[in-house]
Order: structure tokens, then C-alpha cells, then sequence
């Protein structure tokens, strides 16, 4: 490990992990220290401390943090980052509003404290630009890096505990902030951030927008594939699993579900199945649990509350295993499945993964395994002690987000997703059982309906900064007005405005019921 040690993005100190000094040029620009560093340690942790904070930079801590080298972590006590808040205009991932007391997964990082791999620096030295401001170079990284398989967190423990804040922090201008966008996402984004800055600031951000447009959009087709991952982490003790199952009339998919579990090389140890059927005096229709023989114990529940919500969390109730596999009743497994998972969980550290989950006529697209801000909860493993602490959400039930909502407890308690980009479940998206009946939602007979849907209102308000969710209700107006009948601007944003109202009406209804 070499410690970059700066002050005014110049390098002041060149330290090794016992804090003497290296035999290496000072008073550089930190991004070409760390690129000349690069070259001369191939192999090296390289981590830049500010001035400040050397003496609360936290040794102990930094094997287990970066426990694999394509970590890329940083952190700062400040609650403001180098990107202004305004990104959120423009941002639409859960990767914006960082909870600061434990390991978080988010693409903003700081020069206060953090550190990279030399492996990952020489790897991507082609597309970075070592003139850029130390703070710009670290977000421009990061942000590209991250789809590509870079796993960039917000860590604490890079900090002793309790360290204050010593700094202020270094934020970028409105000229800079435009260009960040030009340069991170399509084109069109600077426009729709002028727009923003605009309608929810009043200001006129032209001579931002106008120097942006003479930047282009910067590569991120990273090929990190060739620094192999193999985390000094631990986090298998033992390849026990419980499957959990919320089933309702699919009997003969779900028969196939059980097989495809009998087959596995890695067998799990229960299947929870949480049987649901509305009809008062009905009983299970499952007879082949009983009947025929598995090699693994069955735990049936049967209950006459319809829900997914509600029958995924009795079925956590009844996990017992070190490990959680979520699972559906119409998906389809291949025989190494359980083995793979227990495979790509002990090489990156993980106590979260998630697989792709494919339609039969659909193609993968995303190739690369990565940290991801979606969660699925038919095709997902966790560590059993997690779920503890979560539960879903029974706000979602019969709607959209119970999903999303559930990875995104998951991140805040420090339990990172992970998608295996090699590790597939089919999802056969059956038809709906017979005995299913339409719930009416609680303002389906609101004369103005909402919009968005009260449960997505929900999901942004709980996860979103307050710059993405005005971004998305600009975002969302403008959609809706193209597809409206009616074209009168005036008459459109009036009743949209009621719309937005009506939504955020019942999302503190549902918030209420929970």
C-alpha cells in the first residue's frame, strides 16, 4: 500500500503503509502521481488522503475494505459532495443519496479520503485525463467505471471513528457540473438540466449549457474482466440454503420449481413454500409434497391472505439456513444454480446477488457483472442474518416496488447487490392462477387519478434526494404531455400538477399503513 498524502490537489507526502516516506517525486498534480505510481507498482493499493486527515486515516481498516482489487472506495464527513446536489436533476439510480454510517454503493467520490487498485488505473489510463481537477477525475471514474465492473462505495471505516469534519469540500461549479453531464451522459440531459435549473430554481444557467455542448461523451467501454476478482473475504461458513416460494395457483409450475431444486449439484437444505388461496374453507392443492419423496424438508405454509408481500415474509420468518434464496413459483432452474451462486458470492465477498432473470424469448443484454440498483426478489440470495433487520414492505402490496424497496433496505443496513451477469434464472412469467381476483387499489376511484403510481411516489420519496425527484416530475410531465390528446400547455400542466398532488396524497396514506 502507498499513501498519497495532498493539499491543493498537489501531492505533499508519498507514504507507505507504515506512514515513511517513499522514494518518489512530490509536488505533482495528484492524478499524475497516481498514474506515475501506477506504472512504477503494478500491484499496489493505492490510497490519496488529504493533508488534513492523515492522522484519522484508518490502516487497520484498509485490507478489509478493499478485500478484492477492483474496489474503489472513498469517503469524507461532509454531507455535500464535489458534484453539486443538481446532479440529481439528471440522475435516476439509488446511487445519489449515501447513507454515511456504513459501506455504500454510489459512483460520487471524494479526495478526502479514498483508494484504487494500480491495476484498475493502468487498465483505464488510455480513457483518463490526468489535466482534470482531482475531485472531476475521481466522479469521471467512478461514474464510468462502476456499469462496467468497478465496485465504488462510500466507506466510513477509511476514516478513525467519530473524525469531524476538518474541511470544507471542494464542490464544482455550475460550468463543471455541465460539462460532467455532457461528458457522463447523452446529450440531451444538459438540455433537460438547463431546463430543470429553470423551472425549480429560476435560474438561466445558457453560458453553462452553451460550453458544455462543445464536449463530447466519454468512453466506457472498460474491459476490467482482466483484473480477475478473488475477495480475502469471507462469507461462506457453510453452503446451507433455504429457498423461499410464494405460490398461488400454479401447482404444475411450481412441481417443475421442485424438481429443478431435487436436481441441483449444491442441494438446499429447506424449501419454504407459502401457499395462498382466498377462498374461505379451500385447502392445499399441493398433494405432491406429501405424496412424493425430496431430498431436501419442505416447510408448507397455507393461508387464505392473498399477497406476496405478506407470504414472502412469513416464509423469512421460517428461514434457518446461512443463506436465503428468494425464489418464484414460475422460474426455472438450471442444475449447477445453487452451486454457481455459492461460487460468485465467495470470489467477490458478497452477502448479495442477484442473477439475470430471462424470459424465454428474451436476450441478455448486460454482459458484465457489476453492482446494480435494481433488486429482484424471485431470483436473488442473501445472507440469512440480514434479513433480521428487513422485511418487505407491505405499503407495495398489490403494486409496483416491493422489489426495489427490499434491495434498497438491504444497501442502507451496508449489504451491497450484486449482479452475477453468468448466472441466469428463467422466469417463465406463467399466466396467473384461476381463483386470482382484481384488488381495487385505494384510489382507483379518485376522480383525478395519480401519477406517478403512489407506490413509485413512495419508493422516490423514501431513496430519491430532493433534486431527483423533481428532476423525475419534470421528466414525467414532459412524457406525459407527448402522449396527451390534449395540447394546451396551460390546461396540461394544471391538471398534471393535480396528478403529481393526488400522488403524493396517497403516498402518505400508504406510508401511514405500514
Amino acid at each position: 500500500m502507498i499513501v498519497i498524502v495532498h493539499q491543493h490537489n498537489k501531492t505533499t507526502k508519498i507514504l507507505d503503509c507504515n506512514k515513511h516516506a517513499v522514494n518518489a517525486v512530490v509536488g505533482e498534480t495528484v492524478t499524475k502521481t497516481l498514474n506515475n505510481l501506477a506504472e512504477k507498482f503494478p500491484e499496489t493499493l493505492l490510497v490519496w488522503c488529504h493533508e488534513s486527515y492523515l492522522e484519522d486515516l484508518n490502516i487497520d481498516a484498509i485490507a478489509t475494505i478493499f478485500h478484492h482489487k477492483r474496489i474503489m472506495a472513498s469517503f469524507s464527513p461532509s454531507k455535500e459532495n464535489f458534484l453539486p446536489k443538481q446532479i440529481g436533476y439528471v440522475e435516476r439510480s439509488f446511487f445519489l443519496k449515501i447513507n454515511k454510517t456504513v459501506n455504500y454503493p454510489t459512483w460520487l467520490m471524494h479526495s478526502c479520503v479514498g483508494g484504487v487498485y494500480a491495476e484498475v488505473i493502468n487498465q483505464l489510463k488510455a480513457d483518463l485525463n490526468y489535466n482534470e481537477n482531482f475531485n472531476y477525475y475521481l466522479n469521471s471514474l467512478s461514474k464510468r467505471a462502476m456499469v462496467e465492473g468497478l465496485f465504488c462505495y462510500s466507506e466510513p471505516k477509511l476514516l478513525l471513528e467519530n473524525t469531524p469534519l476538518r474541511i470544507d469540500v471542494e464542490q464544482a461549479s455550475s460550468f463543471q457540473l455541465f460539462k460532467f453531464v455532457k461528458q457522463h451522459y447523452k446529450w440531451v440531459w444538459v438540455f433537460f438540466l438547463c431546463m430543470a435549473y429553470a423551472v425549480f430554481e429560476k435560474k438561466l444557467k445558457v453560458f453553462p449549457l452553451v460550453k458544455a455542448l462543445f464536449y463530447r461523451q466519454l468512453s466506457t467501454n472498460f474491459q476490467l474482466q482482466n483484473i480477475p476478482i478473488t475477495s480475502i473475504k469471507k462469507v461462506i461458513q457453510n453452503k446451507e440454503v433455504d429457498v423461499i416460494i410464494p405460490t398461488i395457483g400454479r401447482k404444475n409450475y411450481l412441481y417443475d420449481v421442485l424438481k429443478d431444486l431435487s436436481h441441483q449439484t449444491v442441494k438446499p437444505k429447506n424449501v419454504i413454500i407459502v401457499e395462498q388461496n382466498p377462498i374461505g374453507g379451500s385447502v392445499s392443492e399441493l398433494d405432491y409434497i406429501i405424496t412424493e419423496e425430496w431430498p431436501y424438508n419442505i416447510k408448507h405454509i397455507f393461508t387464505h391472505q392473498t399477497g406476496v408481500c405478506n407470504a414472502r415474509n412469513l416464509a423469512l420468518a421460517e428461514v434457518t439456513s446461512e443463506w436465503t434464496l428468494l425464489g418464484d413459483d414460475d422460474n426455472r432452474l438450471n442444475n449447477t444454480l445453487i452451486e454457481d451462486l455459492f461460487s460468485r458470492l465467495e470470489h467477490h465477498g458478497a452477502t448479495v446477488g442477484t442473477t439475470v432473470y430471462l424470459q424465454p424469448n428474451e436476450f441478455q443484454t448486460y454482459l458484465k457483472t457489476a453492482q446494480t440498483s435494481i433488486f429482484g426478489a424471485g431470483n436473488s440470495i442473501v445472507k440469512s442474518y440480514v434479513l433480521d433487520a428487513v422485511k418487505f414492505n407491505m405499503a407495495y402490496e398489490f403494486n409496483y416496488g416491493e422489489d426495489n424497496d427490499f434491495g434498497m433496505q438491504l444497501r442502507q443496513l451496508g449489504h451491497d447487490v450484486i449482479y452475477f451477469a453468468d448466472v441466469k434464472i428463467t422466469h417463465l412469467k406463467a399466466p396467473i392462477g384461476g381463483y386470482r381476483t382484481k384488488v381495487q387499489q385505494l384510489w382507483e376511484n379518485d376522480t383525478i387519478q395519480p401519477k406517478p403510481s403512489p407506490t413509485i411516489q413512495l419508493l422516490h420519496q423514501t431513496y430519491f434526494t430532493i433534486q431527483q425527484q423533481l428532476g423525475y416530475k419534470l421528466l414525467l410531465g414532459l412524457r406525459s404531455y407527448k402522449n396527451s390528446t390534449g395540447k394546451h400547455p396551460l390546461k396540461y400542466i394544471k391538471h398534471f400538477k393535480k396528478q403529481w398532488e393526488r400522488s403524493v396524497y396517497w403516498c402518505q396514506k400508504l406510508k401511514s399503513q405500514d
